[in-house]
C-alpha cells in the first residue's frame, strides 16, 4: 500500500506470529532484492479491547518506529474494508489513534498530542524546542532571522523541522542524514524542511529516520503544522504538500493533530519468509 507514495508493506500477523528479525526486514525493504518499501507494517492482535488491531511499524533498516502516520491511514482503509464500519481505532506504540473513513475515498487519522517538551522528543539535553540550533552547514545570507532554527515535535516520533526560504534548494541527502544523526538527537530523528506559502499552506519535503528520502510523511507534516503555528507563520488548519501530495493537518485547541489524506491499495500477495 502507498499513502501519498510513502509505500508500505503490510503484514498480517493476527492468524499467527511472525519471525521477523531486523535483517529479515532489510530484506524485506530492499527494492531490488525484495519487495521494497519505505517501511513494513505489521499487524496484530489488538491489546486493547477498544481497538481493532494493533499495527507495528519498521524502518526499512529493521528499526521499530512509534508511529507512522501514513502507514496508519492505509491501515485505517483496511479496517473499514474489513469491518465495513466508517470508524473505529488502531492501537499502537504511540497509543490509540483514532480513524474515520470519508466518502471521497480519504481517511482521517487522529495522532494524539504533540509533545513539546526537550526530554520527550528526546533531546540529549535541555533545550527551547521551539529555536533549536541545528547542526547544517551555512545557511543563504538572505534568509529571513525568524526563519531560522529548527522544531522539535514528537508525534509519536521525533521530528525536527526547519523552515527555509526555498525547499527546493535545500540538498535533502546531505541535510537530512547530518540532522538525523546529530549529537543532540540520541534516538535519531525525522526531518523536515518546510517552505511557508501562506498562512494555509506549507511545502515540505523530509528526510525519514531509518529511511532517507521519502514522497511523504504523515506524522512529519502534523510536526510542520505545530511548528508553523507556534511559530506564528500560519494558522491551526492548513495543507501540506508534500512530493508525493497534499495531506490536511488539523492541530486542535487540545494539543491533538489530525490528518486527512490518501490511502491506496497496490498489490496483494503470498510471502515466502524462508
Amino acid at each position: 500500500m502507498h499513502g501519498l507514495g510513502n509505500d508500505f508493506v503490510f503484514l498480517d500477523a493476527r492468524p499467527q506470529p511472525l519471525s521477523l528479525s531486523p535483517a529479515r526486514l532489510q530484506a524485506l525493504a530492499c527494492r531490488r532484492r525484495g519487495i521494497g518499501c519505505d517501511q513494513v507494517a505489521v499487524l496484530e492482535p489488538p491489546q486493547n479491547p477498544a481497538a481493532r488491531v494493533f499495527v507495528r511499524f519498521f524502518n526499512r533498516d529493521g528499526s521499530e518506529a512509534g508511529a507512522c502516520g501514513n502507514a496508519s491511514r492505509c491501515a485505517a482503509r483496511l479496517m473499514h474494508e474489513e469491518s465495513r464500519e466508517p470508524e473505529g481505532f488502531l492501537e499502537t506504540r504511540a497509543g490509540l489513534l483514532p480513524y474515520k473513513a470519508h466518502d471521497d475515498g480519504t481517511y482521517t487519522v487522529g495522532m494524539g498530542k504533540a509533545r513539546l517538551d526537550w526530554q520527550d522528543i528526546p533531546l540529549a539535553h535541555a533545550a527551547d524546542t521551539l529555536r533549536l540550533p541545528l547542526p547544517l552547514p551555512s545557511l543563504p545570507e538572505d534568509l529571513p532571522n525568524d526563519l531560522q532554527g529548527g522544531v522539535a515535535v514528537n508525534v509519536g516520533n521525533p521530528h525536527c523541522v526547519q523552515f527555509v526560504e526555498n525547499v527546493a534548494a535545500v540538498p535533502l541527502e546531505l541535510w537530512g542524514a547530518l540532522v538525523e544523526r546529530a549529537p543532540l538527537f540520541p534516538s535519531g530523528v525525522n526531518v523536515e524542511f518546510v517552505q511557508v506559502v501562506n498562512r494555509e499552506t506549507l511545502r515540505m519535503r523530509v528526510w525519514e529516520r531509518g529511511a532517507g528520502i521519502t514522497e511523504a510523511c504523515g506524522s512529519g507534516a502534523c510536526a510542520a503544522a505545530v511548528a508553523g503555528f507556534l511559530r506564528g507563520f500560519t494558522g491551526r488548519h492548513v495543507t501540506v504538500h508534500l512530493d508525493g501530495g497534499p495531506l490536511e493537518i488539523d492541530y486542535q485547541d487540545d494539543g491533538a493533530v489530525a490528518m486527512r489524506g490518501e490511502a491506496r491499495h497496490v498489490f496483494q500477495g503470498t510471502l515466502r519468509l524462508d
